[in-house]
């Protein structure tokens, strides 16, 4: 039969090997948040310059308009 500080020891090593799966679990998932972080950082540079290689739209800013007839 095991001892008491056996049982303690064996507990302690179970936490010990839960907690190093749950921090290895952690890691995956922030390297994988970090992954689509960086994704998504490329696509909207990318949206960003095709947004500036539009042209200027042909139609004049409200304050550019003549003003109507009746005012």
């Amino acid at each position: 039969m095991p001892s008491k500080l056996e049982q303690r020891i064996e507990q302690l090593e179970m936490q010990i090997a839960f907690q190093d799966d749950t921090i290895e679990q952690l890691n995956q998932a922030l390297t994988d948040q970090q992954w689509q972080l960086d994704k998504m950082t490329r696509q909207l540079q990318l949206l960003g310059d095709k947004f500036k290689e539009f042209q200027p739209s042909p139609i004049a800013s409200q304050a550019e308009e003549t003003p109507p007839p009746h005012y």
